[in-house]
């Protein structure tokens, strides 16, 4: 390479303050114009963007190089700067008020045509996107997403040193503890037929802190799950890790909502306004149809199950003593919905296993439903009040189990909302879902399963239910929501040994499996475990929503697409022969 003058300054950093001064840029030409006898670039870098003016009666050699620039040239330019010509300002840009008058001119790299315009509005697959990330990453919005993410990193360490917090790393290999998502594995050459496993998350070993006297602790840990992907999910991934000691929730959930109010005031100059709003699981669901509700707008789900108890129509009544419900939610304005698009509903709520969908009709002193031969008009006209539905409204409801019917409704819901353009921009509503199931029980393994993770205590409140019920215990469990999404999340823990080894039980996992999997921790408790809990947030689910983005991926640097794949450098891949016989490994 040539040598070459470092650069004076920023491309995103010259204002008409330094008028008159001769500075030096480096970067890559963004635009490159040739209008006849001068020529103009833009020269961009991750700062911003300056045109540079190259002409020969400035500098006739750095002229002549200058025709042979192109798109993402690596150059150095030396010049001076000047306001640019009265009319020529570019408002648009910081630094649109001023030139740099070429002088010097060093081409430090040459470069091919991008497969794509390095821009933020581009047409192009993401697949395409993915295989050229280090092109993709030198797009202005990327750029931003990934320092508007560095910047989350800087408030996050600041607020939890400032909280008495200490960041500790815990291993990346460790024993593999499959409870929930698949594990990925790691052989050991040293010990041949056993594997690390990499962490789903460090629960265990913040755990261990916490009997060791860290009383707080955080750490931005990468976290791993074998899991099928969808389309916000991640092989890798990355948590903000948090525990406390000699807490219980409501201590967890004020330190948590100051780095909320810290993160969007810092990053994004929004207010928020805790503390949040707090919901029972129950109640999130009987009103939302869904464990992270979407409160941006209204269309409140109502449980009409006690007005059709009685009724006739033996899909509600049937239901209904069965132990399901009956539940739906108005929606204003909708009465002159057509056959057709009530149609395409039905068809909706059936594909995601709903039996069928009920409506009705509100208008000037009457109310037709989709049921008036089955149920009696005043139950009918009752259904209509208890979803608050007006002349002009259309009712929509639902009858089954109670928690299917309710997450069929909460999808309908969101639909229309969606479809009616009901969810607020700019709206920022935070929201705590607490009092989950401890347990549920899986018809497919016959047994219970966590519904958050084996660690979770039991309300005290529920423990006496854990001998004769345990499908009615409720978890000390909490979950952050944002605009539908869950953020955050995290429980109150067991620190009993006692207790961990009487859930393992009920969770299937005998004595000597649980000493197996997890006899390091239980140990670790006989020796003076302290009462403790903590939350984990999402990291990248949150800088998403903070930039406004779709898809994690966008926030992540090197991602993987939805089939784990990372296309830039090809991997998974093959590996040699060799290899895997020193892993004691074979092929398939």
């Amino acid at each position: 390479m040539s040598s070459y003058k470092k650069r004076t300054h920023t491309c995103g950093e010259l204002r008409k303050e330094q008028i008159g001064q001769t500075v030096t840029l480096t970067g890559w030409v963004d635009v490159r114009r040739d209008l006849g006898g001068v020529v103009f670039i833009d020269l961009r870098d991750r700062y911003g963007k300056t045109q540079v003016v190259f002409a020969p009666q400035h500098a006739q050699h750095a002229y002549e190089i200058a025709q042979a620039l192109r798109s993402e040239f690596v150059i150095s330019v030396t010049g001076k700067v000047e306001h640019r010509p009265e009319g020529t300002e570019n408002a648009d840009i910081p630094t649109g008020d001023v030139d740099v008058v070429g002088s010097e001119l060093t081409i430090l790299n040459k470069a091919e045509t991008p497969p794509f315009p390095i821009e933020d509005s581009i047409d192009v697959s993401e697949d395409l996107r993915l295989r050229y990330r280090y092109l993709d990453l030198r797009r202005p919005m990327m750029q931003q997403n990934l320092m508007m993410r560095h910047r989350a990193y800087q408030i996050t360490r600041a607020y939890y040193d400032r909280n008495g917090f200490i960041e500790v790393e815990t291993p990346v290999l460790m024993k593999s503890t499959p409870e929930g998502a698949r594990d990925f594995l790691v052989p050991s050459r040293m010990h041949r037929g056993k594997f690390y496993a990499l962490p789903q998350s460090p629960q265990t070993y913040k755990q261990i802190l916490m009997v060791s006297g860290y009383d707080r602790y955080f750490q931005i840990v990468k976290c791993f799950r074998d899991e099928d992907l969808r389309a916000d999910r991640q092989p890798e991934f990355t948590q903000i890790d948090v525990e406390m000691s000699f807490v219980d929730e409501n201590d967890v959930l004020l330190m948590t909502e100051g780095l909320i109010r810290d993160l969007w005031k810092k990053a994004l100059d929004i207010e928020t306004a805790p503390p949040f709003p707090r919901m029972t699981y129950k109640e999130a669901m009987e009103k939302y149809g869904s464990d992270k509700p979407d409160t941006r707008f209204g269309l409140e789900i109502a449980d009409c199950s006690d007005i059709v108890a009685s009724s006739g129509f033996k899909v509600f009544s049937e239901t209904i003593k069965k132990g399901g419900v009956v539940a739906g939610f108005s929606i204003p304005g909708l009465a002159g919905y057509t056959r057709n698009q009530l149609d395409g509903l039905t068809d909706m709520v059936k594909s995601l296993g709903a039996g069928g969908l009920v409506y009705l009709r509100a208008n000037d002193g009457k109310v037709e439903s989709s049921v008036d031969k089955f149920v009696n008009p005043e139950d009918v006209k009752a259904l209509a009040g208890r979803i608050g539905a007006k002349p002009g409204d259309l009712g929509l409801f639902i009858s089954g189990p109670w928690q299917k019917a309710l997450t069929i409704l909460g999808t309908l819901r969101l639909e229309m909302a969606n479809r009616l353009n009901l969810i607020p921009d700019g709206a920022w509503k935070f929201l705590w879902v607490t009092d989950f199931p401890l347990l549920e029980y899986s018809e497919e393994e016959k047994r219970y399963v966590a519904v958050h993770h084996p660690f979770t205590a039991p309300n005290p409140e529920d423990v006496l239910l854990l001998d004769t019920d345990p499908a009615k215990a409720r978890a000390r469990a909490y979950d952050l929501v944002l605009n539908g999404n869950e953020i955050a999340g995290g429980s109150i823990r067991i620190f009993s040994s006692e207790l961990q080894s009487k859930l393992f039980g009920l969770l299937g996992i005998g004595p000597e499996e649980a000493k197996q999997k997890f006899g390091f921790m239980l140990d670790a408790f006989k020796y003076g475990a302290p009462p403790h809990g903590g939350i984990a947030y999402g990291l990248d689910r949150m800088i998403m929503l903070m930039t406004g983005m779709k898809s994690i991926r966008d926030v992540i640097a090197f991602p993987k697409t939805s089939s784990g794949m990372s296309l830039m450098d090809d991997s998974p891949s093959g590996v040699d022969e060799k290899q895997l016989r020193e892993l004691s490994i074979k092929s398939v």
